[in-house]
């Protein structure tokens, strides 16, 4: 049966049914047309030999021709697949991997199995449409249940066929049109968390003529435009599952400290789901036994780290006081002797200052310390010049923030807004040296 005839740049008729299997982690049945594919996604802890001990993982694809696809039985793959198969499923791996950042994916293994069970034409891009969006739906049935965090998947990606047609450049070959084209094109493309769309790979061979600047940038054009519409396919049958796509990477943050996730919430929120343990439903205490800021803050996003195999941010701050010879320094918030006791703490600075004519320098420090799985940690540090009062100044903040009298602002973090103090911090400082080591990591 022939599809209706359709102009030179539609597609064929798509359908994507999700959970099409039971057994598969996720599973799709793809129909471009009369070309029908099952795609199914199984994850399996562990990963290959050059990948152990990288805490990365790993994404591959196999490809099949079922033997009834065409109207000439195809002979099963033996133990050495042919040519062609090969080629396709390196093609659907390469493609899929694009769409990753394996390092959220943990020591794991996804296997993507794609069996045509019909035929015509367009069979390894409606591969790639379709493992990808059997891969969302295992992501999404993994996270949850609880096995992972964070969603790996950073881009959309799909793939199309074009060609031209009795000199008419065409989108979406079937059989009958591929296997007459006088060029043939597949394309597989990205969009990421802005919108902005990239190329994973063109094959586009002159199969019994060359092609021209013009007409391959109109090749191009009906491939975005085809592209662009199986996209929108795919988010329809993924339903609420789509919201893995570009997610933003969850920041587990080591602490539990109201103030400092506000703080942070408010300086990465555009970056980072920023979340602290209490939100994960973690308990975790580590042990302070470093001898700096940048000791400590790398202790604690290590030890999360392991725990939630996602990105971990801590961070070590306090005062130091240059006439106290950097007291309290790592042991600001237990200065008095009890953990977190802000009145206390004050208490015991103003007495020991007491003495001490002005103006009593001190700056406010912090380091941070980003673990991520796969990647060297980050760690910088950051600092916030000033001077201590004789009495409280103001009803904000918290810890030292009333007697600290920030030189930048003119006033004490206490009786600064939030929006102020962000922009001086020592928190703010060491933020801004982490996001440009960021910049500089993917320059």
């Amino acid at each position: 049966m022939q599809e209706i005839q359709r102009s030179c740049d539609a597609l064929r008729k798509v359908r994507i049914i999700p959970n099409y299997t039971e057994m598969a982690t996720g599973s799709v049945l793809v129909e471009c047309g009369r070309t029908r594919v099952i795609c199914t996604a199984s994850v399996q802890e562990g990963v290959p030999p050059f990948l152990k001990g990288q805490g990365r993982g790993w994404l591959t694809a196999e490809y099949a021709m079922l033997p009834g696809a065409t109207p000439q039985r195809k002979a099963r793959d033996g133990v050495k697949k042919d040519g062609r198969s090969v080629e396709i499923q390196r093609l659907i791996g390469r493609s899929l991997r694009a769409a990753c950042d394996l390092s959220r994916l943990g020591e794991r293994t996804v296997y993507i199995d794609c069996d045509v069970i019909q035929a015509d034409g367009g069979t390894r891009t409606a591969s790639i449409t379709g493992g990808f969006a059997a891969l969302c739906l295992a992501v999404d049935r993994l996270m949850k249940e609880g096995i992972l965090m964070d969603s790996p998947i950073i881009r959309q990606v799909a793939a199309v066929s074009v060609g031209i047609v009795q000199g008419e450049c065409t989108l979406d070959l079937e059989y009958a049109q591929d296997s007459n084209a006088q060029v043939d094109m597949n394309i597989v493309m990205t969009r990421d968390t802005n919108g902005e769309l990239g190329y994973v790979e063109l094959q586009g061979t002159g199969e019994k003529r060359c092609y021209s600047r013009n007409e391959l940038d109109r090749l191009l054009a009906l491939g975005e435009k085809g592209i662009l519409e199986l996209m929108e396919a795919q988010r329809i049958a993924l339903g609420d599952a789509e919201k893995v796509i570009c997610k933003k990477p969850v920041l587990a943050l080591a602490s539990n400290n109201f103030g400092k996730l506000k703080e942070l919430r408010a300086m990465l929120g555009d970056s980072f789901d920023v979340r602290s343990m209490r939100d994960l439903g973690i308990v975790l205490d580590v042990e302070e036994i470093g001898e700096t800021f940048e000791e400590n803050a790398l202790l604690k996003a290590q030890a999360l780290m392991e725990l939630t195999h996602c990105a971990t941010l801590a961070d070590d701050s306090g005062l130091c006081v240059d006439a106290l010879g950097g007291r309290p320094g790592v042991h600001s918030a237990r200065y008095c002797g009890v953990h977190g006791d802000d009145e206390a703490n004050n208490q015991l600075l103003l007495k020991e200052l007491e003495q001490i004519p002005e103006p009593r320098k001190a700056h406010y420090g912090a380091a941070i310390a980003l673990c991520r799985p796969g990647h060297t940690p980050i760690v910088v540090y950051g600092r916030c010049e000033g001077e201590i009062l004789r009495e409280y100044r103001g009803e904000g903040g918290f810890g030292y923030d009333p007697l600290f009298f920030s030189r930048d602002l003119g006033e004490t973090f206490a009786e600064a807004s939030a929006e102020r103090k962000n922009q001086v911090s020592h928190r703010a400082a060491a933020i801004r040296a982490l996001l440009t080591a960021l910049e500089r990591e993917n320059d």
